[in-house]
């Protein structure tokens, strides 16, 4: 076997048991990565009343990036976290693998994790409000790149934390800051002048507007260059993820 047919067959192992991970947890991923951001539409439609489909839309896919910073930051950095001082990835830093194997593995479990969250809001928000997004093929891959831009802040936090009690303070005050206090459920221009500039080095900034895009107008030039910035942040956090592993294949 070559080197390069041996890369995708490590890659499929890995893979598959990350698979069989999500699938022995399934239940559990399907109700927190729900509960939350459904109770929080219902609450808003409650606290808003009488709103403008714009606004509307804005808050389905506000929560739909709530759901996707739940599980592919929060809870998949804590995760991370825990497993890396408990000893967990010691055990595959001593197998014959390679190191991008294990981290694209890490980013797949993170994906498919928030991925149940993500379709759930997008149905069942559009029931709540009576709104009727937009959809395309294209909204896949996108929506996919977006997933996996805020899953690699998850997996870098777990790696950096100096340990999982820090993990936990940290991602907590990350998941209400970015949802809160940067264009997630809310427009940039609303938001204090301070509060915009931190929006623009985040990278949920550009997946609040590649969704909105995507599901109110469909594909456009700003969302192109939103695309590019996404995948930017994306190959940034997977080398700062890569240099922060130590790793040594016998």
């Amino acid at each position: 076997m070559n080197a390069f047919s041996q890369f995708f067959v490590e890659l499929l192992i890995l893979f598959r048991i990350q698979i069989a991970i999500v699938r022995h947890q399934l239940l559990w991923i399907i109700a927190m990565s729900s509960i939350f951001p459904i109770v929080t539409l219902v609450f808003l439609e409650f606290l808003l009343g009488e709103s403008s489909s714009e606004q509307l839309a804005r808050l389905i896919i506000g929560n739909m990036i709530f759901s996707i910073l739940l599980m592919g930051m929060n809870i998949l950095g804590q995760d991370i976290s825990y497993q890396k001082f408990g000893g967990y990835f010691t055990y595959y830093s001593s197998l014959p693998i390679r190191k991008v194997n294990f981290i694209l593995s890490l980013l797949f479990y993170g994906i498919l994790t928030s991925l149940p969250s993500f379709i759930i809001v997008f149905t069942f928000g559009q029931q709540i409000y009576g709104v009727n997004l937009h959809f395309e093929w294209l909204l896949l891959p996108v929506a996919l790149l977006a997933i996996f831009s805020v899953v690699g802040i998850g997996v870098l936090m777990g790696f950096l934390s100096p340990n999982p009690q820090f993990t936990n303070i940290v991602a907590q005050f990350l998941l209400m800051f970015v949802t809160f206090l940067t264009p997630v459920m809310i427009e940039l221009k609303d938001l204090p002048i301070v509060l915009q500039w931190i929006s623009y080095v985040l990278p949920t900034t550009y997946v609040a507007n590649v969704l909105h895009g995507m599901l109110t107008v469909g594909w456009t030039n700003s969302t192109f260059i939103d695309v590019l910035i996404l995948l930017i942040f994306s190959c940034f956090s997977y080398l700062l993820i890569s240099k922060k592993i130590h790793w040594r294949v016998q």
